[in-house]
């Protein structure tokens, strides 16, 4: 079997990536950024989440309602309470998932790692 080529990662990223570590709160860099573009994996670049389903939680953390289909895989978080979110494509930790808080109509908030992400801009905006 080939190993999957992934990208070069920081200690720091690594650790929230690999490790399921937690950036703190309030200091990612996508915590309040509202550039239209979408979201990939740090790790392998998959496309995760769109611009249009971010908004502004005041968690700490970059909030989006929905994911683009199939990106990520929800599975139950060792502490028993909440349910993690890891890239469909490569496992690698991205954060949690709320539902029913009543944010949006969406009633579901993924609340991810900035460390786990790499933004890249719509083509076209400015």
């Amino acid at each position: 079997m080939v190993e999957a080529k992934h990208n070069e990662l920081t200690a720091q990223e690594r650790y929230v990536i690999e490790q399921k570590g937690t950036e703190p709160p309030f200091s990612g860099e996508y915590d309040d950024f509202y550039e239209a573009g979408r979201y990939l994996c740090r790790r392998c670049d998959a496309p995760l989440y769109r611009s249009e389903d971010k908004f502004d939680a005041h968690c700490g953390w970059p909030a989006f309602d929905d994911e683009i289909p199939g990106a990520v895989r929800r599975l139950p978080d060792p502490d028993g309470m909440r349910t993690e979110v890891e890239c469909a494509s490569c496992g690698g930790h991205l954060g949690h998932v709320f539902l029913g808080e009543g944010f949006t109509p969406k009633l579901t908030r993924h609340c991810i790692n900035s460390l786990s992400m790499r933004f890249v801009p719509v083509e076209g905006s400015e």
